[in-house]
């Protein structure tokens, strides 16, 4: 485990974490219940399934829509989350069945949890209430303050949430969050471009579609196969990386 004397600015960092292929996998969920929120907040079957990585609900939300020639009003899209989230709380009881947590994503989220310097939090693409369960069903909400996150009803642009997180962080815990106390973790490359904009710490984890050339071409100052390595996981958050 790295020596807590060497983290950066020896304060209190933040660390944000992507859901989808970075702590859990529920591959073919999304898109199914897209079709289902359409049909019934519009009556459309779905004819084409968008692209899922690294976005946030609202752009997936919108090119739906689009596709299906609605305009994406925001009271529009505010009943596709309202349906979004009847959906995955039906669902929820059977989501473990359904997806699984990645290998090691409960061991470190224990571990940092254990470090008072430490507040974990999500930015994710996935609506709050989504976000939720899905960790939920395998007990990793306990682990991350949910009321602080950046999430995909936010903006089109993952850049927003992160923002929106350090603000949130920084509003409840009474501290400025600067840039270099700020780690982001996820799978893909509109992940590290994320955290990129806004001066944060990128680690790519490589446990989704992209692999770890393709997310240390997107700018990612640490790359990781996955999250299996403890050590090798903490010494990403918290110490500088090379070239930082």
């Amino acid at each position: 485990m790295p020596d807590d004397a060497g983290a950066r600015g020896n304060g209190r960092r933040l660390v944000l974490w992507d859901v989808d292929l970075t702590l859990v996998d529920y591959r073919g969920i999304g898109g199914d219940w897209y079709r289902r929120a359409l049909a019934a907040v519009t009556g459309h079957e779905m004819g084409r399934v968008p692209t899922f990585p690294g976005r946030t609900e609202r752009s997936i939300t919108r090119e739906i829509l689009a596709a299906h020639g609605f305009a994406g009003s925001d009271e529009l899209i505010e009943r596709m989350y309202a349906e979004l989230v009847a959906i995955a709380e039906r669902e929820r009881a059977h989501l473990p069945e359904k997806g699984h947590a990645l290998p090691g994503a409960a061991e470190i989220l224990a571990a940092l949890d254990e470090l008072p310097h430490v507040v974990q939090t999500l930015v994710t693409g996935n609506l709050a209430e989504v976000a939720h369960y899905k960790l939920a069903a395998f007990g990793l909400d306990e682990f991350v303050d949910l009321d602080i996150g950046g999430y995909g009803s936010v903006s089109e642009h993952r850049a927003d949430l992160v923002a929106d997180a350090v603000r949130r962080a920084g509003d409840k815990h009474g501290v400025d969050f600067p840039p270099d106390a700020v780690v982001v973790l996820g799978d893909t490359p509109n992940d590290v471009a994320a955290a990129l904009a806004h001066g944060a710490v990128a680690v790519g984890v490589a446990t989704g579609r992209s692999d770890e050339a393709e997310l240390r071409e997107s700018g990612a100052q640490v790359v990781l196969p996955d999250l299996t390595e403890i050590d090798a996981v903490l010494a990403a958050v918290l110490t500088d990386p090379v070239g930082a």
